[in-house]
């Protein structure tokens, strides 16, 4: 009995908060709306009603969803290397301390310097095509090595000391005390770097202009000022960074509570 009254006030509390945050979505709606009809300048500002048409028109053809893969794929690779290389790197940076001072001043570079400056760099280097994915990878690494360093360095120092005791070492060290232990951080850490790597590689392809990308339909949107078009474009781009974020928190919840349910 306790236990379906608890699950009913859960639900009802969820309910609760998704009728918050509908309610709080429409205010806004209707805000823009209203802000439309009193500039009433459609070079400046169109309504939601007309950004969501123009959103179903390109909807419908095949180079807008192209258009979305190409550039998700791309800073994706960009992201996952970053993923990777990040918790290499701060495996290695807690191990050896001259390894860590080494990466500072590069990491440090890597989230002090305007993307608009990487971007440019980046440009004289390598082809705009894969532009996006070096951003991607450039915002991303500073965020996921930061953190799951933070994560190892944190770990209680106890567990370790009992896992010497005990002879446990290597692999099963890792498994057993480090992962536990480092999982909350890199929680974190690849939730907060999706949204910096998706919007900073869309930003890249708005400077370096590789075809059939997102970046490039936002740039002709706004030098031929088709707002309709850059509004659309951006209702997009948000729209795939929520259900991506979604996507990667409910992953990440799930792999959390398989590991702390492990036998």
């Amino acid at each position: 009995m306790a236990g379906a009254a608890d699950r009913s006030d859960e639900k009802g509390g969820r309910l609760r908060t998704w009728a918050v945050r509908l309610a709080c979505v429409l205010f806004w709606l209707v805000v823009w709306e209203l802000a439309a009809l009193a500039i009433d300048a459609r070079i400046i500002l169109v309504g939601p009603l007309e950004v969501l048409a123009r959103l179903g028109e390109l909807a419908v053809t095949g180079e807008f969803w192209a258009s979305i893969a190409l550039s998700l794929g791309r800073i994706a690779l960009g992201y996952v290397s970053a993923v990777v290389l990040g918790v290499i790197l701060a495996a290695i940076a807690a191990r050896f301390s001259l390894a860590r001072e080494l990466l500072a001043p590069v990491l440090g570079a890597m989230k002090s310097v305007p993307v608009a400056s990487f971007v440019i760099l980046v440009l004289l280097w390598v082809s705009s095509r894969y532009l996006s994915v070096v951003i991607a990878l450039v915002m991303a690494l500073p965020v996921v090595y930061t953190n799951v360093l933070e994560g190892i360095r944190q770990t209680d120092s106890r567990l370790l000391e009992m896992c010497e005791v005990f002879s446990v070492r290597g692999w099963n060290l890792v498994r057993l005390v480090y992962v536990s232990e480092v999982l909350p951080y890199f929680r974190a850490a690849v939730t907060l770097a999706l949204g910096l790597s998706w919007k900073a590689g869309i930003a890249a392809e708005v400077i370096g202009l590789p075809d059939f990308t997102i970046g490039e339909h936002l740039y002709d949107a706004k030098v031929f000022l088709d707002t309709p078009d850059l509004f659309a474009w951006t209702v997009a781009i948000v729209v795939v960074s929520v259900t991506l974020e979604a996507l990667v928190t409910h992953a990440m919840g799930s792999l959390v509570r398989r590991w702390e349910a492990r036998p």
